[in-house]
């Protein structure tokens, strides 16, 4: 069973919204976010990545940055620009990107939860990651940010969230993005109770973005309960901020490879490589996307190619090796190039889809890299069927857009 929490959410002055809302932590770096932040005394960039507000060449992980975070967070508190609900709430958060719309629950989940396998998860995480946000939500005392979870789509759940959305947002705006973000409190207690005992008979939930959030939240907890010697279970810090998707409302993006050589093989070996894995078929310059599972893009020398993947390759039996993405990985990117750990190798970068083909085109021709792979899109039923296996899939696998923004609903653990 799943446990779902109302909680009295820490949220912007009306008006400022817009102004503080900004990305998530780990999809911009600290360049960016200085410059996004630039002139915005308000960006909640200010707490999620405090590094922009100390001086250039700071390490990222000292305690002067966390205290820095803490320091803000306080300060957006008592200037006012954080107000705190009164009554603890569910909150459904709407967003719409090119006319498609995801409406998630927001509420907190448990970090029992997390440990007893409720909540599935589909890749491994970082240590060093992992404590960088166990530290910031322990300075800070809060959840700057949600972790991103989907659920089995429910039609009576459905219907609950139809029933909410018809009452006034509380806030409504476009970002900078073109991103539409729309924020309502669950006030009728009646239909937030119905929404918990429905989550509640969900066998499981599926964290789709944000694995090192969720870890860092479970484990504040299990250190704040290894402290507090009367501890009851009911405390916030044993919960973490969520916002749960039906699955069939999500969209996966693709991810792509760019690669800096051929690691000292010729055109000729390159091509008798994939040709022993692929029926490999020149498209010209015309940008080539796949357009189902089975099929990879590739473009080398100012030309693409569309490589099928040949009967007998995949392993069905096995929800992760069936990927196209291990496919690549398994077969073309350790034998061939040398990729042994994406995650740690300085021959290999990712662009997620959202920038688009041009931009795998831009690369190449560039000349920094050699050559790139176009994926089709991993699906949310294979993320799931990975997860159920307890396995995990291969690192930089999915691209969920549009990303949550932080800083419209916090959750404080005290």
């Amino acid at each position: 069973m799943a446990v779902l929490r109302k909680f009295r959410a820490i949220r912007p002055k009306k008006g400022l919204e817009a102004k503080i809302a900004s990305f998530p932590y780990d999809v911009i770096n600290s360049e960016e976010a200085k410059e996004i932040a630039k002139g915005n005394k308000y960006s909640f960039l200010h707490i999620n990545k405090p590094e922009i507000d100390l001086p250039k060449g700071t390490d990222l992980y000292s305690d002067k940055v966390y205290q820095k975070a803490k320091e803000n967070f306080q300060m957006f508190v008592s200037e006012g620009w954080f107000i705190q609900d009164k009554e603890p709430h569910l909150y459904i958060y709407r967003q719409t990107m090119d006319g498609r719309e995801q409406y998630g629950i927001v509420g907190c989940c448990s970090a029992d939860d997390y440990y007893s396998d409720v909540i599935k998860k589909h890749e491994h995480t970082r240590k060093a990651k992992e404590e960088d946000r166990i530290k910031h939500v322990d300075v800070t005392g809060i959840n700057a940010g949600p972790i991103f979870l989907t659920y089995k789509s429910n039609h009576s759940i459905n219907e609950i969230v139809a029933e909410i959305v018809k009452d006034k947002p509380v806030y409504d705006f476009v970002s900078t993005d073109g991103i539409g973000h729309t924020i309502w409190i669950v006030k009728d207690e009646k239909l937030a109770d119905r929404i918990i005992a429905r989550i509640r008979i969900t066998k499981y939930l599926y964290i789709a973005d944000g694995h090192h959030r969720a870890a860092s939240g479970a484990m504040v907890a299990k250190r704040r309960q290894e402290k507090n010697k009367k501890h009851t279970g009911n405390e916030e810090y044993n919960f973490f901020m969520s916002v749960l998707f039906p699955d069939n409302q999500l969209k996966i993006f693709d991810y792509n490879r760019v690669l800096k050589s051929l690691n000292g093989h010729t055109e000729k070996e390159l091509f008798s490589s994939l040709e022993e894995l692929f029926k490999v078929t020149k498209t010209g310059k015309e940008e080539y996307r796949p357009k189902k599972k089975g099929e990879i893009g590739m473009y080398y020398k100012k030309s693409w190619y569309k490589l099928a993947v040949k009967a007998g390759v995949r392993d069905n039996s096995d929800p992760v090796k069936s990927l196209d993405i291990s496919i690549l990985q398994d077969k073309v990117l350790d034998p061939f190039f040398g990729i042994k750990d994406p995650r740690t190798s300085d021959d290999i970068d990712f662009v997620g889809g959202i920038r688009g083909l041009k931009e795998l085109v831009k690369l190449v021709d560039g000349g920094k890299f050699k050559v790139a792979f176009a994926m089709y899109p991993t699906s949310v039923k294979e993320l799931m069927k990975i997860a159920d296996s307890g396995k995990v899939m291969p690192p930089k696998s999915t691209w969920f857009e549009p990303k949550l923004r932080s800083g419209l609903l916090v959750h404080s653990l005290d």
